[in-house]
């Protein structure tokens, strides 16, 4: 998938969905969920791969969300659980962490939703900086083995697409 098809296929109409809810569809919000879909997956695998190079690790969809972590924490969070729910609902998607996790890695529209959901339950706004989109993606997806070598070209590709440059 290329970083356009994603933004059109996926971030837009999951904003689009949001934003019966208040949550707005934005510059910032474009570029930094594309650009964490870039740095968790580089939009090539919807399940992590694992030491034996195979998708067969614990995470699910491009945000590359655990059952246990990102899925639990979307549809638990008191800020945005009714709306975790209410896209679940719309997506014909139960509201479990086994359910979402697996229909993540399908439907992009519900993984790029709870991506935005996970952010809008850290208490900074979205950034405009490649240096605090960093710093917001360490606070909310807190990776094991973090990348900062990647992280500004995909700061960077993600501005470019958000932007209609790319």
């Amino acid at each position: 998938m290329t970083p356009i098809q994603l933004l059109h296929t996926a971030i837009g109409p999951a904003l689009g969905a949001l934003s019966d809810s208040g949550i707005t569809d934005t510059i910032p919000a474009r570029r930094i969920l594309l650009a964490i879909a870039l740095q968790e997956s580089g939009l090539t695998h919807r399940r992590q791969v694992g030491a034996d190079g195979k998708e067969s690790g614990p995470a699910s969809s491009f945000w590359q969300f655990e059952k246990g972590g990102g899925c639990r924490g979307v549809l638990g969070h008191v800020s945005v659980a009714a709306r975790m729910r209410k896209i679940c609902i719309d997506f014909n998607v139960d509201a479990t962490e086994q359910a979402l996790w697996e229909a993540m890695r399908y439907q992009d529209i519900v993984a790029a939703a709870a991506a935005r959901l996970l952010l809008y339950t850290l208490p900074t706004s979205l950034p405009t900086t490649a240096a605090d989109g960093w710093k917001q993606y360490l606070s909310a997806w807190r990776p094991g083995k973090p990348h900062p070598d990647t992280w500004a070209g995909n700061w960077a590709e993600a501005d470019r697409v958000v932007r209609g440059i790319a």
